[in-house]
């Protein structure tokens, strides 16, 4: 009987035992479906404003079950860093491939490779952005991200325009090779754009490490009339004045300066600057092709005016560069200012593409400058860029690129043409909807040289056309003469891009400026709400009370009227 007992009770716990466990991993497995569960939908939520789902949430698969929607944010974008670093690496292999090619070529994938490193760092940078303990606000980092991540769509893009021959081997296998990166660089920039939105259908919030207080007066000044967000550095050089200035160099071609040319001026540059660097430019003509690098940030270079401190160069599609090497003038370093100065390519309208200044630094701002040229006069390549008091002319496409960019109380100059020819003054790059470049011309003129007065009305010259699918430009409250034709605006070829572009006009003036006849295009239209014409401004597009004030000149901070 004992033994009977003792194996009875034995059976008995086990199987309690056995149905404990059962019931335990049971529990378990519901815990851990609720957790795939919530996981997969959160995962869902943050892909759903993307364009390219599958690969979305492919790249968010490996974040853990988390309420933190950074950790997202994070992945997206380390995803997409990882996809840029193999295009690189493919445009590194694909140069050694070609070493005995065609200089074309050759030029093209250097550039290329150029260009990814570009986007990588950037992407890198957007990575630490997400995380940094900075006293920004949502909103404010949200912005940064969105001048980054369109930044590198525009490095993708501008690397296949580098390829003169449309259908290259190597730009089919650069193109190829791209693609993850173009969808996950979209996907990142879509994610960041809805990130309010995500988070408000999710329950949630997000601490990105600073003060999330919206409200903070970003306006608010100190006792000498700086804004009180401004760094030291920035604060000295607002405070300079030039007449007295002492620079860090001066170049004279007369030799009265430290040195005789702009490229030696730039070269004393120390790496990774982080105090302003005075670079004063004496009267005179320098031919030659400077470049203010990307680690050279907080540049500020000055001339004695823009009729007398020229830097100038006729490097041209037509003799061998390609448009983005063919600038007279490069600034990359974040922070670049210029003053006084003019840049000018002198190649002339048979030259075709021929840039006289390229810009591609973040918070680029240009005053009383002169941009001199014809065909793809001003590169405004990437980032956020400002211009007041400047003049800028030239035929085709003569301000173009994938910038925020806004021009202000300048004189947009329409030249001759070659026989045959016609004008358009811009054509903005924007490649995917998502991004959150544009071009604003603000208190401009558009007007014609005298060389071209006689024919104003003969020579058809229109405002722009739309280099890419989501192309955006906005003029408003400008004086447009009548060199441009009633129609305003010119298709790139035939009904492509019409219904996607964007393209605004708000409270213009002149004979140039009826609308009556103007495209009918689903992309086209006039702004007749005040509070729309002012996301066109300073602070919204530009996030500009951050880095501008005044620097010699006054700017519009808001509308005009």
């Amino acid at each position: 009987m004992m033994g009977k007992v003792v194996v009875s009770s034995f059976s008995l716990i086990l199987v309690v035992g056995v149905v404990i466990g059962v019931v335990a991993v049971v529990q378990r497995g519901h815990e851990d479906g609720a957790q795939i569960s919530s996981s997969t939908k959160n995962v869902a939520q943050i892909c759903q404003p993307t364009d390219y789902k599958k690969a979305c949430e492919q790249s968010l698969s490996n974040v853990n079950n988390t309420q933190d929607p950074k950790e997202f944010l994070k992945a997206a974008i380390l995803a997409t860093e990882e996809a840029a670093k193999k295009s690189f690496n493919l445009s590194s292999d694909l140069l050694v491939k070609a070493s005995s090619s065609d200089n074309d070529t050759r030029m093209s994938l250097e550039d290329c490779k150029e260009l990814l490193d570009d986007a990588v760092q950037e992407l890198q940078a957007s990575f630490s952005e997400v995380g940094e303990n900075q006293q920004h606000t949502t909103k404010r980092r949200v912005a940064e991200l969105q001048n980054w991540l369109s930044a590198v769509i525009s490095y993708q893009q501008t690397c296949l325009d580098q390829f003169g021959d449309p259908n290259s081997q190597y730009k089919t296998e650069m193109e190829e090779g791209m693609v993850d990166a173009g969808q996950l660089t979209s996907n990142a920039l879509a994610i960041v754009d809805a990130f309010s939105d995500i988070l408000s259908t999710m329950g949630l919030k997000v601490n990105f490490g600073g003060s999330n207080d919206t409200s903070r007066k970003l306006l608010s000044v100190d006792e000498d009339g700086y804004p009180s967000w401004l760094s030291a550095s920035r604060r000295r050089l607002l405070a300079v004045d030039l007449a007295t200035l002492k620079p860090n160099v001066t170049v004279a071609a007369d030799g009265s300066g430290d040195v005789k040319t702009v490229t030696e001026g730039i070269a004393k540059i120390p790496p990774k600057n982080v105090d302003p660097f005075y670079i004063y430019v004496k009267a005179g003509t320098y031919k030659e092709y400077p470049t203010v690098e990307k680690k050279m940030n907080n540049v500020f270079m000055y001339g004695d005016g823009p009729l007398k401190t020229i830097i100038t160069g006729d490097h041209s599609n037509k003799t061998g560069y390609k448009t983005m090497r063919s600038a007279t003038f490069a600034a990359l370093g974040e922070g670049f200012t210029a003053k006084s100065i003019a840049f000018e390519n002198t190649a002339g309208p048979e030259g075709h593409q021929a840039v006289a200044l390229r810009v591609q630094a973040d918070m680029a701002a240009f005053f009383d400058c002169k941009m001199d040229g014809y065909q793809d006069t001003l590169y405004i390549q990437t980032h956020r860029q400002f211009y007041s008091k400047c003049s800028v002319s030239g035929t085709i496409d003569f301000i173009f690129g994938d910038a925020s960019c806004i021009i202000q109380q300048s004189d947009i100059v329409v030249r001759k043409p070659m026989p045959n020819q016609l004008n358009t003054v811009t054509a903005h790059g924007r490649a995917d909807k998502h991004e959150t470049t544009g071009l604003v011309f603000q208190d401009c003129r558009i007007i014609a040289e005298d060389k071209l007065l006689p024919e104003a009305t003969v020579v058809k010259s229109y405002m722009g056309r739309p280099w890419r699918a989501y192309s955006r430009t906005v003029v408003m409250e400008s004086e447009i003469t009548n060199v441009i034709q009633p129609e305003g605006w010119l298709p790139w070829t035939g009904d492509q891009y019409l219904d996607t572009l964007e393209y605004l006009e708000y409270a213009n003036k002149g004979d140039g400026a009826n609308t009556d006849k103007r495209v009918n295009w689903k992309g086209f239209r006039i702004i007749t709400d005040k509070k729309e014409a002012q996301q066109f401004t300073v602070e919204p597009f530009l996030q500009g009370t951050d880095w501008l004030n005044k620097i010699g000149e006054p700017y519009i901070a808001g509308l005009v009227n």
